[in-house]
């Protein structure tokens, strides 16, 4: 998709159709008065007759004759009070699907004059919200029904800057193709996204956004000690591959952030197998790993003054003859052993050598995603993720630069409570704790292979891929968290 900064005045626009806000107050301003006025005030009627009440995403198309715009879509935007920049990605998104399902190809998009003075974070969103609104799940259709048709998108300047509106632009755009990215690599059936390929996709991004890539094998991570990753892999005959991208942007400097994704490519639930029912869901159970390598790639294009490495563990948990059996112990890279109660807690064995790795590598931070536990969607439902952490300055650092993306977390606790709570009677460890705290408890045995660092635990389980579609996204994988890494890595290089 094309997205560009026009400085044209509203009525003079040729595309297929223009874009422009309403609030739930029902005053019109900024582009709306002067399309208003240009259709003979069809656009009040509709909102004076109540059809159009201005509540987010709601819509009214009108049509303009002989005009350069062929038609104008109103959209909604909620509370003028409230209005925050990230609205505008739903709100770019939702005029996306309704023009581009009616065959519009190409469309202009106004912003409100309320965020004139936040052109950048203003453009971005929208920039960002036009990408994403664009993405279906129907990749495997030869014929879909419903395909969003939109291939170019101008964002109307109004009366904002025009160099931060064209560096937000930018921005958005690299935001909106990396998590239409990590969308893709989602929702990709695991007969077509197995570690290796996964591996695959992750070398091709760093190729083409300047980063270094490291494929790892089986024999590399048990010369490193990584019995707790390799426990996971036993019982496939996918062979597991351990990815790390890096990227370089200020090599003065010894700070080190690492990303650290869970790369479960499909998952049974190993010996523990998981109900058949919804099973087929677990391939999204990589969405870490996938959100991990999609924000590497934006930042090798954003190229911020800042080191990142990029780790994902990436592994099939099958239950095959060789498979790693309830009440096995293993060994993980820093010496700890752990009790394995159930195989089908798997996650954190994967990641708990990842997180040793990132140590390995010097970092100084540490953010971990992974759609972990179950636990998680009956704390917190589908509409935030869980953020835990050991360290309350970065917890509100990270906490912080997410908000205004409206990717949402909430913080819940790290007690010692739940650390005892993963204590083996056999081994240093036992991969669960009971049905109590669930996402807690995992989140503690996390926490025993960070050390000292810095470390956000994020658990994405409620958030990474949903079963209903939105005004502004389709269904399915979400791309989260990918945006709020990208918010952070822009905070930190500043």
């Amino acid at each position: 998709m094309q997205i560009r900064i026009v400085h044209d005045a509203p009525v003079e626009v040729r595309a297929g159709a223009i874009v422009v806000p309403v609030f739930s107050d029902g005053r019109l301003s900024g582009a709306a008065v002067a399309l208003d006025a240009a259709l003979s005030g069809a656009l009040a009627d509709v909102v004076a007759g109540g059809e159009l009440q201005g509540k987010l995403c709601e819509h009214a198309l009108l049509h303009a004759k002989d005009k350069p715009f062929r038609r104008v879509l109103a959209v909604g935007l909620g509370d003028r009070a409230q209005l925050e920049p990230f609205m505008l990605a739903r709100y770019a998104g939702a005029a996306v699907r309704v023009l581009g399902r009616l065959g519009i190809s190409d469309v202009a998009i106004a912003l409100p004059e309320e965020l004139s003075g936040r052109a950048r974070e203003a453009a971005a969103a929208v920039a960002e919200g036009a990408t994403t609104g664009s993405f279906e799940i129907t990749i495997y259709q030869r014929d879909p029904e419903r395909r969003v048709a939109i291939e170019s998108v101008a964002i109307l300047s109004g009366n904002g800057d025009r160099k931060a509106l064209e560096a937000g632009a930018r921005y958005g755009s690299v935001a909106g193709d990396a998590v239409n990215f990590a969308r893709r690599l989602a929702v990709t059936p695991s007969n077509d996204m197995t570690p290796t390929h996964l591996a695959e996709e992750a070398v091709k991004a760093a190729s083409e956004s300047g980063m270094t890539a490291e494929v790892r094998d089986e024999d590399w991570a048990r010369a490193k000690g990584m019995g707790s990753f390799l426990s996971v892999a036993a019982g496939s005959a996918q062979p597991p591959k351990f990815i790390v991208l890096r990227y370089n942007g200020a090599p003065s400097s010894k700070d080190l952030l690492a990303l650290v994704g869970k790369g479960i490519t499909f998952d049974t639930g190993g010996i523990s197998i998981k109900p058949a029912e919804r099973m087929e869901d677990m391939k999204y159970d990589m969405s870490g790993g996938a959100a991990v390598i999609a924000a590497m790639s934006a930042i090798g294009k954003l190229k911020p003054k800042l080191n990142v490495v990029g780790i994902v563990p990436a592994t099939e948990n099958m239950p095959g003859g060789r498979a790693t059996k309830p009440g096995d112990i293993v060994r993980a890279m820093n010496g700890k052993s752990i009790e394995i109660i159930n195989t089908d807690a798997e996650g954190r064995l994967i990641l708990a050598d990842a997180l040793c790795y990132a140590n390995e590598c010097g970092a100084t931070r540490i953010v971990d995603c992974a759609t972990l536990t179950g636990a998680c969607v009956i704390a917190l439902g589908h509409a935030a993720a869980a953020l835990i952490s050991n360290d309350d300055a970065f917890a509100e650092l990270v906490l912080a630069c997410a908000k205004p993306t409206g990717e949402r977390y909430w913080r819940m606790p790290l007690f010692d409570d739940y650390g005892r709570q993963m204590r083996s009677d056999i081994a240093d460890l036992k991969n669960t704790g009971g049905r109590d705290g669930g996402t807690l408890t995992a989140a503690a045995f996390l926490h025993a292979f960070v050390g000292e660092t810095p470390w956000v635990h994020l658990d994405v389980a409620g958030t990474a891929y949903l079963d209903r579609g939105s005004a502004w996204s389709a269904k399915g994988p979400t791309g989260v968290p990918v945006r709020a890494f990208l918010a952070l890595a822009e905070r930190l290089a500043q």
